[in-house]
Formats: C-alpha cells, structure tokens, sequence
C-alpha cells in the first residue's frame, strides 16, 4: 500500500510538472490586444501586396497575371536575347528605342514557365498555350488583385502557436514568396505573433516604420490606391525617371536653333511642314520660332518631377505645337540633343546641335556646306521606296548659297532653304509647296558626302517607307 501511495505521488508529481511547462509555453506566446493576424483584414492586404507583379515584364509578355520564369530567350527586332535578370529588359528596351519609327517585334522562344500571382509554376509548350492564359489576364490598367504601391522590407520575423497541435513554429520570411504561402497557409485557430517593427517602403520612395498590426492595416489600406501601378504595355515611359525642370530649361535655353524632329498629331505626321523652322528658348519663358521669311514668338513653361513633368508651349499662329505636353525623354549624345514630348499617341521632339551654341545662325559651316556651296548640283536619283521617280528631276539644277537659302532651276526659278545640322548628320530642305521639290521637303540623314556626290535618305514617321535622294556635282 504505500508502494502505490509512492508511485500515486510520482505520477502526480509528472503531470503537475508537465501541466507547468505547458502553461509556461502557452505564456510565452501570450494573446495580444490586436486583430488575430488569421481570416484578419490585415493578413488580406499582406498577401495581396505579396501577390507576383504580372506587370513588371510586360515588355516581354504583355500580361499583366503572370510573369515569364528566367532566364528565357527573346528575339526583339531579329536580335537573340538572353535575359537572366530583370535588369535585362532595359537590353530588349534599348533594341526598340534605337528606331522610334519602325515596328517593334518582339517573339519569345518556348517552352517557357510562366509564374502566376500566386507564385505556382506552369509549362507552356508554344504561342497557342500562351494566348491561352494571356488572354485570362486583366487589360491594360485595368484594376487587379495586387497591391504594387508599397512593398514590404525583409525580413520579417513570425511565431505560430497552433492551439489545436499545441506546435510553435518561429521563422524568418525573406521574400514575397514566403510571405504569400505563410498568410495562405495560415488556419483560423493559429494565433500568430509577428516581430515589430517592420519596414515597409511606399510609392514615392518613402520609408516607413510600422509598430503593430493597427497600424500596418492603416498603412496598407492607405497606400493601396495611392499610386500608378503602370500596369501598361508603354515599356519606355519610364525613361524620365531622374528628369528635373531644370536639366531641361539649362538644355533648351543653352543651345540654340532648335529643329522639330518629329511632330504627330492626331496621326498625322507634320514634320515635313516645319523642316525649314528655327526654334530658340530664352530663360525668361519666351520662345521664337523662325524661318527666313517669318517669325512667331510664344512661351514656355514646365513643372514637375521625373517621368510627370509637364511641358506647355503656346505660339498664337502655330497651333500644332500648342498642348501641355509630358516629358517623354532626354536624350544627349555629345553634340547630338534631343528633346521627346508625348501626350498619348501624339509626340513633339526637338532636336539641336549644341556645339553650334549660336555662333553660327543657319550651321552652314561644316564640311556638307563646303561641298554644297562648291557649284551647281543635280538628281542623279530619288526613289520613294522602290519607286523610281528621279526623271521627275530631269532639267534641275540647285544652287546652294552659304546664307541658307537654295535655288532649283528648270528654267523656272524656286527658291528654298537648306541648312545642315547634328555635325553634318543631317541636312534639312525646304522649297515649298512647289512639286515635285516639296517631296524633298524633308530633314534627310546624310550618308555620305564628297565633294561631286551628296547620299540622303529619310525614313517615313507614318509607314516606316525610306526615301532616297543622290545629288551629283554638275
């Protein structure tokens, strides 16, 4: 009898001990005076701001659901390219941005994985799969599940207490992966304690540390429409990223002669119509746009930060120029400057050529100009395409003179303007609205120069055809 009395107290002593332990664990994991993160508003907008960005290779896929798993080869514009990273598809963009006139074309090489939003993993055998689940996504910024105006700095540290296996589970979330399936994973009993502070980084770059989970809600519901998530198919409308008003006034007002490289409005192409214009920015906010024969006079002005900068100019009699126009790009490469301005479809870009800087109004001092202004010149061919069309010149002859300004004469007198520009690059015609010369009306690449043969070729903003003009010394 006092055996059992013995091995009584030694059970109860075991259980005792063991009921301890477990109060121990239990308050070690205590209840909080916050939303348990389980079936919680917060633990939504969590894994919703964990959600894969579809949008951030829309450049290779045009999807805005699923992203393409690297590496994956593409050939943009018939050029092979690997891309390992994301940084690569900067490599794709700089392909398309080396003609603003043609068509890009972009086709990806299968099989490929593509990783849904929620990070599963599909094979996609050819283009017919791929329209398959393309076509399921969401349009251009059409509103989407994932939050992309504020991400989540790791990492972040989690503790479970499941009270139904009474197991503690304590890990480190790295990624948007990890973070994404621990919220999905999570069941309605599991009482979860995550480590503050956290850091999360807004829209606009601003960092921000956060206490509890009241305040990651708020934050969160805040910021979640709070920004463009550019959940377009514009690749390169990023290219302003680090533009400042002041980077384009100092570059407008310090070099001169401005020409209008493209101009297109309401899908109209204008360019040919200003070929023979000077424009000048002055730093009080005026501007002059010249030819030899006339002048306007208007303003400028700008405002804004970055990709949002607004650029509106105002000339009473030129109205094609008059809009509030968005920065597009800056673009300059030695001497070479330009200047890229959209609203939607329509785009202004001007062009100059700084080490001229004014000293020399028309530019017509390189070597083009001493070969031009050498005597008479003729066509010895003008093709538009593969349309010949050089006897159309039969009987011309053009007098370059070092002022700028060009005579062609068929025994009829025409009198225009020429002007090289961009380092002898370029050379700029204008005779006119008088056929057939107002076909060559035009800013024109030169290819080459000597000094009895002059190789032009231009081609077209509206249907990418190129145009040819050969001049042989008389």
């Amino acid at each position: 009898m006092q055996k059992s009395i013995k091995i009584l107290a030694f059970l109860l002593s075991i259980v005792l001990l063991n009921l301890s332990c477990r109060q121990e664990e239990f308050e070690y994991f205590p209840p909080i005076d916050e939303p348990n993160l389980a079936n919680s508003m917060v633990a939504d907008l969590l894994e919703r701001t964990a959600l894969n960005d579809g949008s951030i290779d829309n450049i290779i896929d045009r999807s805005n659901c699923f992203t393409v798993k690297l590496p994956v080869v593409v050939t943009a514009n018939g050029i092979d390219v690997l891309v390992d990273t994301e940084d690569d598809y900067a490599n794709i963009e700089a392909i398309f941005d080396t003609s603003d006139d043609d068509t890009d074309v972009l086709e990806i090489q299968f099989p490929i994985t593509i990783v849904l939003s929620d990070f599963s993993e599909v094979g996609i055998a050819d283009h017919t799969e791929f329209d398959s689940f393309s076509s399921g996504c969401n349009g251009e910024n059409v509103p989407d599940d994932d939050i992309e105006c504020l991400d989540i700095q790791y990492p972040i540290t989690a503790s479970i207490f499941n009270q139904t296996t009474e197991a503690f589970d304590n890990l480190s979330i790295i990624s948007d992966a990890q973070l994404y399936n621990f919220i999905d994973d999570l069941e309605s009993d599991d009482v979860v304690n995550i480590a503050f502070p956290i850091n999360v980084v807004l829209a606009d770059g601003t960092e921000t540390s956060i206490g509890n989970l009241i305040a990651l809600e708020q934050v969160i519901d805040e910021a979640k429409d709070n920004c463009d998530e550019d959940d377009d198919y514009d690749f390169n409308d990023d290219d302003c990223d680090n533009c400042t008003t002041n980077q384009l006034g100092d570059l407008l007002t310090g070099c001169s002669n401005w020409m209008v490289d493209k101009l297109e409005r309401n899908d109209q192409d204008l360019e040919d119509n200003y070929t023979a214009y000077s424009f000048n920015f002055l730093t009080d906010g005026t501007l002059s746009a010249e030819t030899n024969t006339n002048s306007f006079s208007g303003t400028w002005e700008s405002a804004g930060t970055g990709n949002n900068i607004a650029f509106t100019i105002n000339i009473p009699n030129l109205s094609d120029f008059n809009a509030n126009w968005n920065l597009h790009e800056i673009e300059q490469n030695g001497g070479e400057n330009k200047v890229d301005l959209r609203i939607g479809d329509d785009r202004l870009r001007f062009e100059s050529n700084c080490t001229d800087n004014g000293d020399n109004e028309n530019g017509n001092n390189g070597t083009l100009a001493t070969i031009l202004t050498d005597g008479l010149w003729v066509v010895g061919s003008y093709k538009e395409d593969a349309d010949d069309q050089t006897s159309n010149y039969n009987g011309y002859t053009f007098n370059f003179n070092s002022d700028g300004t060009a005579v062609a004469d068929n025994g009829t007198v025409t009198n225009g303007t020429w002007a090289a520009q961009n380092s002898d690059s370029e050379l700029v015609l204008n005779f006119g609205n008088t056929a057939p010369l107002d076909e060559f009306d035009d800013t024109w690449d030169v290819i080459s120069a000597t000094d009895t043969r002059v190789e032009l070729r231009d081609v077209s903003g509206g249907n990418g055809g190129t145009d040819t003009l050969i001049l042989n010394k008389q």
